[in-house]
């Protein structure tokens, strides 16, 4: 089983490139998580030590970037940088047809379906939680659409559920109503920019080209 790669490694830090159908970490069911999986490779490597701590989460389905601290000293800085959106998080998403906009930013609160738990929903204003998107056309091909996503929130489904509203869910997104895929969700967290908790460098991390998602490389900005 596939269960990907680091594509970034300091004594801080480690972003790790996740396939879908694995937790982030634990639900309490004893599944396999990708915690699990970095752990592993820090005790190959001589740091058994260290104990990752993911400070993102991706749905199960969702492939890409996930980021861990491997030091406590420094992890209350990353944290920050996720509350007060300092990261740049930029995703990949497929939906089917033409979507219309060359650029659209959603600003629809995120709030649970009451009908259903496992769902999150596009409330009205003045429900739910605040919530950004912004969304750009990158591709068209064969009946789909390559979009690049940048998050400005982080909610629950967020991408999947403001993309849903609009009547463009995701490929693959049975919970909310996308078209099936054999490939499963289209949706690729590949893009990553921070500041080192440590060097304050500015950091710009990808993941490879995703070829599940879309064939051949697009220019990306």
């Amino acid at each position: 089983m596939d269960e990907g790669r680091a594509i970034y490694e300091d004594e801080v830090l480690l972003a790790w490139d996740k396939p879908a159908g694995i937790l982030v970490h634990g639900d309490g069911s004893g599944a396999r998580t990708l915690t699990d999986v970095v752990a592993e490779h820090l005790v190959d490597a001589g740091r058994a030590d260290v104990r990752p701590q993911p400070v993102q989460r991706l749905d199960v389905e969702t492939t890409g970037l996930v980021l861990f601290s491997l030091d406590r000293a420094t992890q209350p800085a990353l944290d920050a940088q996720v509350a007060g959106h300092d990261m740049r998080k930029q995703y990949l998403a497929v939906v089917s047809g033409r979507f219309p906009w060359g650029e659209k930013n959603l600003r629809q609160p995120i709030g649970r379906d009451r009908h259903d738990a496992r769902r999150m929903r596009a409330c009205r204003p003045g429900q739910g939680k605040p919530a950004e998107t912004r969304v750009r056309r990158l591709a068209e091909k064969d009946g789909r659409t390559l979009l690049l996503v940048e998050l400005r929130t982080g909610r629950r489904h967020q991408i999947r559920v403001h993309l849903a509203s609009l009547g463009f869910p995701i490929v693959g997104d049975a919970l909310y109503g996308g078209a099936r895929s054999k490939r499963g969700l289209l949706l690729h967290a590949w893009r990553e920019e921070l500041d080192h908790p440590v060097t304050g460098e500015r950091l710009r991390l990808e993941t490879a080209w995703p070829a599940r998602l879309w064939p051949e490389p697009v220019a990306l900005p």
